[in-house]
């Protein structure tokens, strides 16, 4: 793995608990606050702030802090397509430089993501999703791809999504065909899965708005 300086580390951190809603969009993210949680100095907070201000996590990264950066609903159905293009290409690469120790890895995070679908935990679901797709990733091994994943993950309205009825348990179903895919090393049907898995989410969100609006008018 890649050698991850302090402001990397942090940025991480930031990434994987904005994403999992450990801070919520909207929310004051305080540097010196931060610094203290993760032990260090308040410079590698302040200089992973601003790398994720412009990777599109936060906004008005300043000595003051910044604000978890809100999602733009109407930006979605192109980031979906964006996400099945550069992700397919990871899932691709990756497949070719997989080895067991990675699938290892992904089958200890899913089975502990499956743990916290059982108990209801959404809270822990959402980070170990990040983890499960970071984790895939990085295997790789193109860092500039994933950089540009990343910021379509920051306008990506996981929470949202997440809260649908059944949603995290089909997540996790469809986790599962992707890593029995990656061990079959099958790139049609990894590809396959992984494309079902990040279109389903949104498909989903829009057919429940559009009941909830259906339902709305009908009150009216």
């Amino acid at each position: 793995m890649a050698f991850q300086t302090k402001e990397d580390q942090v940025a991480e951190f930031l990434r994987e608990g904005i994403i999992g809603g450990r801070f919520a969009r909207g929310e004051k993210l305080k540097q010196v606050e931060i610094a203290e949680l993760l032990g260090t100095s308040v410079t590698p907070v302040r200089e992973a702030l601003k790398l994720l201000e412009a990777e599109g996590y936060v906004r008005g990264a300043s000595h003051r802090g910044a604000v978890v950066a809100p999602f733009e609903i109407e930006s979605v159905e192109e980031i979906v397509e964006l996400r099945v293009a550069l992700e397919g290409r990871l899932m691709a690469a990756a497949l070719k430089r997989v080895e067991k120790r990675d699938i290892d890895e992904l089958i200890a995070v899913q089975a502990e993501l499956d743990r916290a679908v059982e108990e209801r935990d959404r809270e822990a679901v959402r980070p170990l999703n990040y983890r499960f797709h970071q984790r895939l990733y990085a295997v790789a091994d193109q860092p500039q791809t994933l950089e540009f994943v990343r910021i379509l993950w920051a306008k990506y309205p996981f929470d949202v999504i997440n809260r649908i009825a059944g949603r995290i348990e089909r997540a996790a179903s469809e986790h599962r065909a992707i890593l029995k895919a990656m061990t079959m090393r099958d790139e049609v049907a990894a590809l396959s899965a992984l494309t079902e898995h990040l279109r389903s989410g949104w498909i989903e969100y829009r057919g429940s708005a559009t009941a909830q609006d259906e339902a709305a008018t009908g009150q009216d």
